[in-house]
C-alpha cells in the first residue's frame, strides 16, 4: 500500500503530479491511500514514497480533453474520497477512452456531481462577495476587504473573475478555505484559513436600499429564492437583514400595488397634458386646417381612453397628400411623443417605405383611434386592441381628417383601420391587396399593419411577409402616381 499525503485545498497540480508518478509506476487504485492532512502533519515532512519502475516502462499517460477540466473542478470539492475517485477514473481511462461519455457509470456520475457542486459554489462567490473599504490604500488606488464562506475550495479558481472585474482597486477576499489578494500587479493566493475582522462601512446601507428597491413581492417564491440565495450566505450579506420583513409584508405590498395600478396614471401624464394645452393656446391655427383640428383633438373626451392615455396622438403630414396611411392606434412611444409611427413598428414601417421608394414626408399618417389603449404590467404598458365602441367614437375624427386632406388613395394598415374606414369586417387575408372603391372616387387599399411583422415568431415567415409588405407599398406608390397622372390629364 502506498500512502500519498496531500494538502487537499484545491491545488490541482499536487494531485496531478502524484497521480502521474503512481500511474507511470503501474500502481493500481487498490494499492494507493490518499491522505489529506495539514501543513504541520509529520506525514508531510516525510520524503515522498520511492515508487518502483515498471519493466517494461509504462506507456505515457493520455486522457481525453474533457477529463482535465473535470478533475480541476473535483479537486476543489471537500469530499474526502475525491482524490481516490479521480485516480480510479484516470486508471480506467487508459483502457477505455470513452469512459466519460458513460453518464450512467457510477464513477463518472459521482465526479460530475462533485464538479457541479464546485461550479455552483464558485458562481455563488461571484454573486455574494461584498467588498468593504479599508485603510491602507496607495495613492490613486483604494483598498477593499471581503469575507466569504464557501462550501468548497473555490477561491483560487474564482479570484481571476474579481481581478478582471475590479482591476482598478486593491482587494483581499478572505475565507475559511484560503485567501486571495490583488494589488494591481499580482494575484496572490494563500491556502491558510483567513479571518473575518467583522467591520462594516457605509456601502452596507446602499446594498440594503438597492435590494429593497428591486424586491418584487408579487413574484416572491420562497423556495426558489432560497435555492438561489441559500441561508448560509445571509449572515455575510448586509441586505439579508431586510429579507424576513420583506417576506412577511409581501402579501400586503402586493395588494397595495394592485390598488395603485388601478387608479394611478403615469407620473408624466399631467405634465404632458399641461404642455399640450399650453402649446395649443400659444400657437393658434386657422379654421378649416389640420392644425386647427389637431388642436381641437387635444381635448377629446369622446371615449374613456383619454382618462389613461398621456395625450391625443393626431395625424401628421401634408394637408394635400395624395396618399393617407391609417393604422390602428398609437403605441407606447407614440403616446409619449404625440406622433404616429415612431415606435418599433414605426421603424419597420420607415424601412419598408424606403425600400419601396415611398417618401414618408409625402404621406399623411394617422390612426383609426387617437388614444393609446393599454394594460399596465409593472412598469410596462402592454398594447390592448381597441373595442368596436372606441373605434366608432374616433370615426368622427378620422372622417374630419379625410375630408380636410382629401386623399385619392387611403391605405388601411390592419383590420381595425379597414373597419373604421369601410365598416368591412371580413378577415384581412381576404381583403389584403384588393383595392376597394369608396365615395368620391377614393380608393381604399387594405394591407397588414407593420407591427404584424414584429409578432411573427418564425423567421422564414417573417421574411416572406416583409417582402410582401414591400410589394404592397410599391403597388401603393404605383397607384398614387397613376391617379396623379390621370388627375393632371383630366
Amino acid at each position: 500500500m502506498h500512502t500519498v499525503p496531500l494538502l487537499g485545498r484545491g491545488d490541482f497540480s499536487e494531485w496531478r503530479d502524484a497521480a502521474r508518478a503512481l500511474a507511470a509506476a503501474g500502481i493500481s487504485p487498490r494499492e494507493v491511500e490518499w491522505r489529506i492532512g495539514d501543513l504541520g502533519d509529520e506525514l508531510f515532512e516525510a520524503d515522498p514514497p520511492d515508487l518502483p519502475k515498471p519493466d517494461p516502462p509504462a506507456p505515457p499517460l493520455t486522457v481525453p480533453p474533457a477529463f482535465l477540466p473535470l478533475a480541476e473542478a473535483v479537486v476543489c470539492h471537500t469530499e474526502p474520497g475525491r482524490f481516490h475517485l479521480l485516480y480510479r477514473l484516470l486508471w480506467r481511462l487508459q483502457s477505455d477512452r470513452r469512459l466519460l461519455e458513460l453518464t450512467a457509470d457510477k464513477d463518472v456520475a459521482w465526479a460530475r456531481l462533485l464538479a457541479k457542486n464546485v461550479h455552483r459554489d464558485s458562481h455563488k462567490m461571484t454573486a455574494f462577495v461584498r467588498f468593504k473599504e479599508i485603510a491602507g490604500g496607495t495613492e490613486g488606488r483604494r483598498r477593499f476587504f471581503a469575507w466569504f464562506e464557501p462550501s468548497h475550495f473555490v477561491v483560487a479558481r474564482t479570484a481571476p473573475f474579481f481581478r478582471r472585474r475590479f482591476a482598478d482597486m486593491d482587494w483581499i477576499i478572505a475565507t475559511p478555505k484560503g485567501t486571495a489578494s490583488w494589488d494591481g500587479e499580482s494575484l496572490i493566493f494563500d491556502t491558510r484559513p483567513g479571518a473575518d475582522p467583522g467591520h462594516g462601512d457605509p456601502t452596507d446601507d446602499l446594498w440594503r436600499t438597492y435590494y429593497a428597491s428591486i424586491f418584487n413581492p408579487a413574484r416572491l417564491k420562497l423556495k426558489a429564492m432560497q435555492a438561489e440565495m441559500p441561508k448560509k450566505y445571509w449572515r455575510n450579506l448586509p441586505e439579508a437583514d431586510l429579507i424576513p420583513e420583506l417576506i412577511a409584508n409581501a402579501e400586503a405590498n402586493v395588494r397595495a400595488m394592485a390598488e395603485r395600478a388601478a387608479s394611478d396614471p403615469p407620473l408624466f401624464h399631467y405634465r404632458l397634458q399641461d404642455a399640450a394645452g399650453t402649446e395649443a393656446q400659444i400657437v393658434p391655427a386657422a379654421a378649416g386646417t389640420i392644425e386647427a383640428l389637431r388642436a381641437e383633438a387635444r381635448h377629446c373626451t369622446r371615449c374613456p381612453l383619454h382618462c389613461t392615455a398621456t395625450q391625443t396622438v393626431f395625424g401628421e403630414g401634408p394637408q394635400d397628400a395624395r396618399v393617407m396611411m391609417v393604422g390602428e392606434q398609437p403605441g407606447d412611444q407614440e403616446d409619449l411623443a404625440s406622433r404616429p409611427f415612431v415606435g418599433p413598428a414605426g421603424k419597420v414601417f420607415d424601412a419598408v417605405l424606403k425600400e419601396a421608394g415611398l417618401p414618408r414626408d409625402t404621406l399623411y399618417l394617422t390612426n383609426a383611434v387617437k388614444h393609446f389603449k393599454y394594460v399596465p404590467r409593472g412598469k410596462r404598458r402592454i398594447h390592448q386592441k381597441p373595442s368596436q365602441g372606441e373605434i366608432e367614437h374616433c370615426r368622427w375624427w378620422l372622417a374630419k381628417e379625410v375630408a380636410l386632406v382629401r386623399p385619392r388613395l387611403i391605405v388601411a394598415l390592419g383590420a381595425t383601420a379597414v373597419y373604421a374606414l369601410s365598416g368591412e369586417r371580413k378577415p384581412l387575408s381576404q381583403l389584403r391587396g384588393r383595392p376597394i372603391a369608396m365615395e368620391g372616387d377614393v380608393v381604399l387599399y387594405p394591407t397588414i399593419h407593420p407591427s404584424y411583422l414584429l409578432r411573427l415568431p418564425d423567421e422564414t415567415e417573417r421574411r416572406r411577409q416583409h417582402a410582401l409588405f414591400i410589394e404592397d407599398m410599391q403597388m401603393i406608390r404605383h397607384l398614387g402616381e397613376t391617379m396623379e397622372g390621370m388627375q393632371k390629364a383630366g
